[in-house]
């Protein structure tokens, strides 16, 4: 249940001329509002100086009944409030003036008034509060509305100069008693202001909620952590997008996620001046990210009108950019590689793009696969984005004269299983698929099988590739950077291209024949095929010429057969394609 402070309550015997009398007061025993028991005070009418014994309302017409008739009509949106000039400047300065300047420029002093009020903070609904105030009605003030209730108050410069006890001194020392002491209270009073924005900064509301917030969140900051599940940014399914041991998840992370952009970094700025610890920091903005990009996402976010919904997560992800703690390891870089995408999407400042792209570059080394899955969920979409992780490549060869070689190789094999995982993507284009090859200079790879299987399963991913589309795909592999397992795999690998294969095996034979020439060979020759056995027992003798020349034999008629098999193919295709017309 909500904190609620009520004031003052209307006694129907109560007469023109009653003092103020405090009867009771309660508070809490406990700081934190459970539902159990909440703040409560009565006070009797102050001074005031007309009674109205109902408030009622017709459509949108509020009239104050009372033994004389309204003489002052007050506007306030789509409301009229039928009222007595008597009870109302009585309250409120402003209204002082405007009765005042009114009548001036009036003729007649008895003619009913008409007034407008716009922008009054809190609208209809708290301009009703203040009149059931000023005619001495008992009203409930409660987290939700004392925000809205007291810039009002404000607005209409309700303050002790005109009468004592005043809304002004009412409003600001229940709303003091609920800021320091209820954690959730202050939440929903900073939630209330969203709507009065400018009016809560001018009074410090939003300042003060947040200095408390932080204040209790850095003050048990290490009462518990838990394992902290992000969000894809932007994305309308969510994902575990932190695997690190390290993540946190504090108590009050929840309560942080439900804050509008401006005050979560008012609050997230006031606990970073408090010298929270970085990862607690990083997570806090991560989980905000999580709620807030599905909410906008999943078209959660009824209050936002959708022209400005695109401006408002572009200004959202370049705050979160801004506010990110620079430590290492305060935030995960599976993160950065969603908000990196989030920020291509929207095209936020490029200075902004390469600050993530940067920061994931330097810590690619220490990153795992699962760091770089970032899933899409278009339908014809690849099911991870590849592009985002090829910006952060791209970024981190134009950095990566400055790393020693064993970290250089450490991102060669991480690259290299992130394109086998990713390469068995039916949906995954060879336009992207060969740039990720491509992106990393060679020396970065001590061996080339992990790319090779990549390819292989890319292949056999996309079975219908053209001829030329698959060369194009396997240029970079490279005989003598291949295993002899992977070179054997090679050769007997129908997904690849002819061209390929063949050179494999020419360069086989050659090597073969390297080998028994300076180690000796036992040689034998069928009709479909030559086997090569290297002597069990390492004699070393010198081939014969006469065996050197049948191996060239053989070579040059593997040769023809190839061309021959190449001159049938393309003779089977053009009848195909005459079939065809």
């Amino acid at each position: 249940m909500k904190n609620k402070f009520q004031l003052p309550v209307h006694d129907d015997k109560a007469t023109i001329g009653r003092k103020s009398v405090a009867v009771e007061c309660e508070y809490p025993l406990g700081g934190t509002v459970s539902g159990r028991k909440h703040n409560r005070c009565v006070i009797l009418p102050p001074n005031v100086p007309m009674i109205a014994d109902s408030l009622e309302r017709r459509n949108q017409n509020w009239i104050a009944q009372a033994n004389s008739a309204t003489d002052l009509i007050i506007q306030v949106g789509d409301s009229s409030f039928h009222l007595h000039k008597l009870a109302m400047v009585s309250r409120s300065e402003y209204l002082n003036r405007l009765v005042f300047q009114k009548k001036i420029n009036r003729e007649s002093a008895v003619d009913i008034l008409n007034i407008q009020i716009e922008n009054l903070p809190g609208g209809t609904k708290t301009f009703e509060l203040i009149v059931k105030f000023c005619y001495g009605w008992k009203i409930d003030i409660t987290s939700a509305n004392v925000a809205p209730l007291y810039c009002a108050a404000h607005f209409l410069e309700m303050s002790e100069d005109l009468e004592e006890g005043n809304l002004i001194s009412k409003t600001e020392a229940f709303l003091s008693f609920l800021i320091l002491s209820s954690w959730k209270d202050t939440f929903r009073v900073l939630k209330s202001t969203e709507s009065i924005s400018s009016w809560a900064k001018e009074l410090q509301i939003v300042k003060r909620c947040s200095e408390a917030i932080a204040w209790k969140a850095c003050a048990n900051q290490n009462a518990s952590s838990f394992n902290c599940e992000y969000v894809e940014c932007l994305n309308v399914k969510t994902s575990n997008m932190n695997n690190s041991e390290d993540s946190f998840d504090a108590w009050w992370f929840e309560d942080l996620s439900l804050l509008r952009i401006d005050h979560f970094i008012e609050v997230i700025t006031c606990i970073k001046r408090r010298g929270i610890k970085s990862k607690i920091l990083g997570s806090s903005i991560a989980h905000w990210a999580t709620k807030w990009f599905s909410q906008v996402t999943l078209g959660l976010d009824k209050v936002t009108p959708k022209h400005m919904t695109l401006q408002l997560r572009r200004v959202s992800t370049e705050c979160l950019i801004r506010i990110l703690p620079t430590e290492e390891h305060s935030v995960t870089c599976n993160f950065l590689l969603h908000l990196l995408k989030v920020g291509a999407m929207l095209k936020i400042n490029p200075e902004l793009l390469c600050v993530l792209e940067r920061r994931v570059a330097l810590i690619l080394e220490q990153c795992h696969i699962q760091d770089l899955l970032v899933k899409n969920h278009g339908e014809n979409d690849p099911l991870y984005d590849v592009a985002v992780v090829l910006r952060v490549l791209q970024s981190y060869v134009c950095g990566m004269s400055f790393n020693p070689v064993p970290k250089l190789h450490n991102v060669g094999k991480l690259v290299d299983g992130y394109l086998i995982h990713v390469a068995r993507d039916a949906n995954l284009t060879m336009e992207s698929f060969r740039s990720l090859v491509e992106v990393l200079p060679q020396n970065l790879r001590p061996c080339d099988d992990n790319l090779y299987r990549a390819i292989d399963l890319f292949l056999k991913a996309h079975p219908y590739l053209a001829e030329e589309d698959r060369t194009d795909v396997c240029r970079v592999l490279e005989y003598h950077r291949l295993s002899q397992e992977a070179r054997q795999h090679v050769m007997n690998n129908d997904r690849l291209p002819l061209k390929l294969t063949t050179r494999f095996v020419l360069l086989e034979q050659v090597k073969m024949g390297r080998s028994m020439t300076s180690n000796g060979s036992n040689y034998r020759r069928t009709n479909t095929q030559t086997v090569i056995g290297v002597s069990k027992d390492f004699e070393r003798r010198r081939m014969s010429g006469q065996e050197i020349k049948m191996m060239r034999k053989d070579v040059e008629l593997i040769k023809t057969q190839i061309l021959e098999l190449n001159t049938c193919k393309i003779k089977l295709q053009k009848q195909l394609k005459r079939c065809s017309c």
